[in-house]
């Protein structure tokens, strides 16, 4: 008897009629079998990522005296400052995406038209911020965007200002810092999803009657929106936990969120008041996330009714 046919009599017998039970019981099997194969990852995600957050939140439950209460999350709504520094957080996380996408795209868009010699090369000068420390990267820009620094002094001997711009210790400079800090993050996920567009149906739109412009908009950018999401949302995810260069760069003018906890822990030893902070961001972000995620599918579902 061969294996298929011993298989199919467990199943239900020889007659053609399968054996429900059997059935359930081999899908049993089988998910037990992915179960017990997923167990070690998922068990790494739990000590890695659940069981902190379930100690941050238990944390924040509790007052400067140690009993149990909830006004760390009252002090939130209560001191005008939490919610300055709430909206500068996501003001500077915004206005850093905004610019990374205006830069990013037209780099990325360039990469991917390249000949894979002349790309991969060009990738290079793309990751090679990744080989100098963030401090470094930051103090760098210091130098060059001071009142006295490189940009200010070539200006004015060009003539194309009289008096030094304000270009550092101010939101300015943190935006441009970060700015240069996260642009690869989203330049290689887009670049990525635009290598994978076939470029037959650029062809076709083209051979259709089609105008450059035209095939771009109809018909490359909509295939690269899963990249230019994917490098949003990292971006966007990283700003809000930056505190390096907003600290440098910002001259202690810019507050951000993370500042605001180790201030919270470090300076006044407020470690519920911190885990507060954090929880309130994680589920700020997360909600953003699932609103991002929800306009991205009934964006993706009208375009295919739509057709």
């Amino acid at each position: 008897m061969s294996m298929q046919s011993a298989r199919f009599e467990d199943l239900g017998g020889p007659h053609g009629t399968l054996n429900a039970d059997a059935l359930r019981a081999d899908a049993r099997r089988e998910s037990f079998g992915l179960l017990a194969l997923l167990s070690p990852g998922l068990l790494l995600v739990f000590t890695v990522i659940i069981v902190p957050i379930g100690w941050l939140f238990w944390l924040s439950l509790y007052d400067e005296t140690g009993a149990l209460s909830a006004a760390n999350y009252a002090r939130f709504f209560e001191q005008a400052s939490y919610i300055r520094t709430f909206i500068t957080t996501f003001k500077v996380a915004f206005f850093v995406t905004g610019a990374c996408v205006l830069l990013g795209y037209p780099l990325a868009y360039m990469l991917s038209q390249l000949p894979r010699r002349a790309a991969s090369i060009c990738l290079i000068f793309v990751i090679l911020p990744f080989w100098t420390s963030v401090l470094v990267r930051t103090y760098a820009w210091l130098v060059i965007l001071q009142r006295k620094g490189l940009a200010n002094s070539w200006l004015i001997d060009l003539g194309v200002i009289s008096q030094p711009l304000p270009l550092a210790n101010n939101f300015a400079g943190v935006i441009i810092g970060m700015t240069h800090i996260m642009l690869p993050f989203l330049v290689l996920p887009l670049y990525a999803s635009m290598k994978t567009i076939d470029t037959d149906c650029l062809r076709a739109g083209m051979n259709l009657g089609a105008s450059p412009a035209a095939t771009f908009r109809q018909i490359f950018f909509p295939l690269s929106l899963p990249g230019l999401a994917s490098g949003v949302v990292i971006v966007f995810v990283l700003c809000l936990g930056f505190f390096v260069t907003p600290a440098l760069m910002g001259g202690g003018k810019v507050i951000m969120w993370a500042m605001r906890m180790e201030q919270t822990t470090s300076l006044y030893s407020n470690w519920g008041a911190g885990a507060a902070l954090g929880v309130v961001l994680l589920a700020v972000t997360l909600a953003l996330l699932g609103l991002f995620q929800w306009l991205l599918g009934a964006r993706a579902t009208g375009v295919w009714s739509s057709r």
